[in-house]
């Protein structure tokens, strides 16, 4: 039937949050017009729009936590809560002249590189469609991990995950129990401790937490920043400035953060005044091991009669009651999990399949791993948005979108100059060399030897999430492609040829 034919498109965007609607702004500023964003959802946001949670707010300052090329002077606070950056993403898709390229509903099913039309099918729920290129922005905070606990199917009350809230459930006068102490935890908890009949915190390893130095942005503030806009490029330079020079001692100098540790101790110790408490909250590794929080709330929340800390992991469900790694048994109405998302195990790698016929998850099976964060080898052109190595410890992950857009900028502009119908595939060489350069810098820093098990780390232990030098310096080896790191495929010259033809680029 003619409305099933395959719509063919130059490149389709998969994802609609930071990551996706970045991307589209930089394919219309580049000229390119024939692009879809494909969103499984309703609206866009990515994990702005899935995670609505109480107390929902970004733990870096909101003139760092947006596009440079999108600023805005009107942020309410130092620190901006989910619906005003929300509502930031929203404006921006309209200001961008985005929502004509928007495809609501249309999850991506499965994605088969053609090696003799040298283009990319796409299966979606709003029907299929081929593309030269595809970008995967699907971000590594979209799919909520639950993890397997035995006889949860036998709890009679209301099981949520931080990222799937149910806002039509009334968790007042509940006994809840929250799972899990990440960034998602420490917000959740002061949120809801208040309305709760009793909290209890089931703790498997103590975050890091420091203040959070929020306020609200005067008026007065808001005025200059819209009549003087160099302020706000100050306000935006002086923030990133601050969090690049402490990149070295996350990844060079670990041994350097006990002055951090000890205005961690002593935030608590004004909060906590319980000595056995504050002994259970205090971690066992160095600060920056895992992602450090920063809340005002946390920890006086915790001191709160109504609430308990069950310092343990939740190991087994038998009805109503919940049990602990250290035998305690706890009764709930309420199951809160705050346990992150698959993030060095991205779901839609099962989904993709490349030029050699298998998926990029088997070819991750042993860690991920992509030339400067965005190629995989045997993948032609198909480029990721916060791929591998691309994370952060310390800062704004815009920057890094950013950077990655600059590349995908010059990816496209390198297609147009070779001309014709062509793709380009990362040398398995360049990406291997690429990840051996990124690992042997990684075992300095503090995500590996600092003594914890974080999401950082992939199954095999080996950190394939974050990057382990500045942004500054992200932006720059992104800032164009290398060629020679690539083979450029050309259609079959012979017809019932199986894959394009590999045409050599001189260095």
């Amino acid at each position: 039937m003619a409305e099933r034919e395959r719509r063919h498109v130059r490149v389709a965007v998969i994802g609609s949050g930071f990551g996706g609607l970045g991307a589209a702004v930089r394919l219309r500023r580049q000229g390119i017009t024939d692009f879809v964003v494909l969103e499984r959802a309703d609206a866009v946001g990515g994990t702005w729009r899935d995670n609505s949670y109480p107390g929902c707010a970004c733990d870096v300052p909101s003139h760092l936590y947006s596009f440079s090329f999108a600023p805005n002077p009107e942020w309410p606070r130092n620190f901006s809560g989910q619906p005003h950056i929300r509502a930031y993403l929203e404006r921006v898709t309209d200001t961008f002249g985005l929502r004509p390229h928007l495809r609501f509903h249309s999850e991506v099913r499965a994605l088969r590189w053609n090696g003799d039309a040298l283009h990319w099918e796409l299966e979606t729920a709003s029907g299929p469609l081929t593309a030269d290129v595809v970008v995967s922005a699907t971000g590594p905070l979209s799919d909520p991990k639950v993890p397997d606990i035995p006889g949860l199917d036998t709890f009679p009350g209301k099981v949520s995950h931080s990222a799937r809230w149910d806002h039509d459930y009334d968790l007042r006068g509940k006994r809840v129990a929250m799972i899990g102490t990440g960034a998602s935890a420490i917000q959740i908890v002061p949120a809801i401790q208040p309305d709760v009949e009793r909290l209890t915190l089931f703790q498997r390893t103590p975050p890091w937490v420091l203040p959070r130095a929020d306020r609200k942005i005067s008026a007065a503030e808001k005025w200059l920043h819209t009549k003087v806009p160099a302020t706000r490029a100050a306000r935006r330079g002086l923030l990133w400035g601050l969090r690049e020079m402490q990149v070295s001692a996350f990844t060079k100098r670990p041994n350097e953060l006990g002055l951090i540790e000890l205005l961690a101790r002593n935030h608590m110790k004004k909060a906590v005044k319980d000595p056995a408490l504050r002994a259970a909250l205090t971690p066992g590794y160095r600060i920056g091991c895992k992602r450090i929080l920063l809340s005002n709330t946390y920890y006086p929340a915790l001191a709160q009669p109504n609430v308990d800390l069950v310092a343990a992991g939740l190991t087994e469900v038998r009805g109503s009651t919940l049990v602990g790694s250290d035998g305690s048994e706890v009764e709930a109405d309420a199951i809160v999990f705050g346990t992150g998302f698959h993030v060095t195990d991205m779901p839609i790698a099962q989904r993709v399949t490349g030029a050699h016929g298998t998926t990029l998850a088997e070819e991750w099976k042993d860690g991920m791993e992509a030339l400067r964060g965005a190629s995989a080898a045997g993948f032609p052109n198909f480029l990721t948005i916060i791929g591998p190595n691309t994370g952060l410890g310390n800062s704004s992950m815009i920057l890094m979108i950013e950077a990655q857009l600059n590349y995908l900028a010059d990816f496209m502009r390198q297609l147009d100059v070779l001309g014709g119908k062509i793709a380009l595939d990362a040398r398995p060489s360049a990406v291997q060399d690429w990840n051996r350069k990124v690992q042997e810098r990684m075992t300095r820093t503090v995500w590996n030897t600092g003594g914890c098990d974080s999401w950082y780390l992939d199954a095999s232990g080996r950190n394939t999430t974050v990057w382990p030098g500045t942004t500054g310096e992200f932006k720059k080896v992104t800032r164009q492609v290398d060629l020679a790191e690539y083979e450029v495929l050309r259609p079959p010259k012979a017809a019932g040829e199986s894959t394009g033809e590999r045409a050599e680029v001189a260095a």
